[in-house]
């Protein structure tokens, strides 16, 4: 099948290349003409595993094609997937201008049927918007469906969550519109759900709430192990052999960042307050996330004392694993307050340190280093931000040789409390210690 892509952005990149590797010819459509040619040549921007090798593969056997003029992709299909960026307002709805914007430009240029696809997460009823859209700025009368295809990709697995999906969401009006996205997905292994496209859109919200609903959760039970000398590892352990709850998204910590979590949840509650409903729970929910950082800044102290003049290596700057990905990270929150206290910061991630300096350029207080180790050097402790496996697999006895002092103060409970305490260390984590 042929498919347009609009949007190169995490969404769509993942989505045109994916369709491309399994056998489809795919246009994406991008404004940006750098990053255009970019991907014309084989480069990603962004990084995810698995993506640059998947995209040289499809560029090879001339399965996908760039374009900024958004008529070459109209031309090229009748399946437009509308991946473009939906960000947050200041009051914490989304901003649709970009897909108001492809709905707009795709009615102008539409000489025939065309089947336009939400994959940008959306506040529920945008399908109807989009309709409305189109209806308005045709030039003459053409059939069209407009349809729902939520996207459940994880940043650091989504190809894996592309080919290898828990479901696949379709909302759609028409027969038509539900046969062509049954016979794109017919070969995927996984459950189909056919709903109308209120429905599909409220389900990506729902079920992102509902994760970070259990890692707030976690992290308040945390809370509570700290103060009575229990182990949140096991509770989260004993909780998740319970089939009903599960032990994913039950890991304590530094709580939830990312481009989607913060943004969606907000979306979720403006979207309630419009319409009258009481969403105090996800409310809550927030306010949890948010003050995880005053907890693991607390634990710091508690360390170190007074944190002024102090060095402190920092690993981990990406908001998770996998992904170079700074936006809405934990890690921002916490070096504003470090800067704040005054201390000196050594900091180490493995693909975000370019996005990080964008905000945090190297200075007085803030310097970068190219390993996990260097950073160590003249650091009084280290404090763990984010879980990249290479951190996991440290050489710890070269870690304490390299501290002041064995001070680990740990956001993401990496490593075995008791194996830590063997080991010579102060070892500080959330709900273990």
């Amino acid at each position: 099948m042929k498919i347009t892509v609009v949007g190169a952005g995490y969404v769509g990149l993942t989505t045109g290349v994916c369709f491309a590797h399994l056998g489809h010819e795919v246009m994406v459509v991008e404004k940006i003409p750098q990053k255009v040619q970019m991907l014309k040549e084989g480069k990603v921007p962004i990084y995810e595993p698995g993506m640059e090798e998947m995209l040289s593969e499809v560029l090879r056997k001339g399965r996908i094609h760039f374009t900024t003029e958004l008529a070459e992709g109209i031309e090229f299909s009748d399946v437009i997937f509308i991946c473009v960026g939906t960000p947050q307002k200041p009051d914490g709805s989304a901003e649709l201008s970009q897909v108001e914007e492809v709905a707009r430009e795709t009615a102008k240029l539409m000489n025939s049927y065309k089947l336009l696809v939400e994959k940008s997460t959306v506040p529920v009823n945008t399908h109807k918007l989009i309709k409305r859209t189109v209806q308005r700025y045709l030039k003459k009368p053409i059939e069209f469906d407009v349809a729902s295809n939520p996207e459940f990709l994880r940043e650091g697995s989504a190809i894996k969550d592309f080919l290898e999906p828990d479901r696949i969401v379709i909302g759609v009006e028409s027969e038509r519109a539900r046969k062509i996205l049954e016979d794109l997905y017919k070969d995927f292994n996984c459950p189909i759900l056919v709903t109308d496209p209120a429905t599909s859109e409220l389900i990506k919200h729902a079920s992102n709430s509902f994760l970070a609903m259990k890692i707030s959760f976690i992290n308040m039970v945390a809370d509570l192990c700290d103060k009575v000398g229990a182990d949140v590892k096991l509770v989260a352990d004993g909780m998740g052999f319970d089939k009903r709850i599960g032990r994913a998204f039950l890991d304590a910590g530094l709580g939830w960042g990312g481009s989607c979590f913060p943004k969606d949840i907000k979306a979720f509650i403006k979207m309630a307050k419009d319409h009258g409903v009481d969403f105090s729970l996800l409310e809550e929910v927030e306010r949890i996330n948010s003050r995880r950082i005053d907890v693991f800044i607390d634990k710091v102290k508690q360390a170190l004392w007074s944190l002024k003049g102090k060095k402190l290596a920092v690993w981990g700057l990406a908001f998770k694993p996998n992904t170079d990905d700074i936006r809405e990270a934990q890690s921002i929150k916490v070096i504003e307050r470090l800067l704040k206290e005054e201390a000196i910061l050594h900091l180490y991630d493995p693909k975000a340190m370019d996005n990080f300096k964008l905000l945090f350029p190297e200075g007085k207080q803030i310097k970068y280093f190219p390993d996990m180790y260097s950073a160590l050097e003249g650091a009084t402790a280290l404090l763990i931000l984010t879980e990249w496996d290479e951190f996991k697999k440290a050489d710890l006895q070269r870690v304490k040789d390299l501290l002041e002092i064995p001070v680990i103060v740990d956001g993401r409970n990496m490593f075995d409390v008791a194996w830590m305490k063997e080991l010579g260390f102060e070892y500080y984590c959330m709900g273990r210690c």
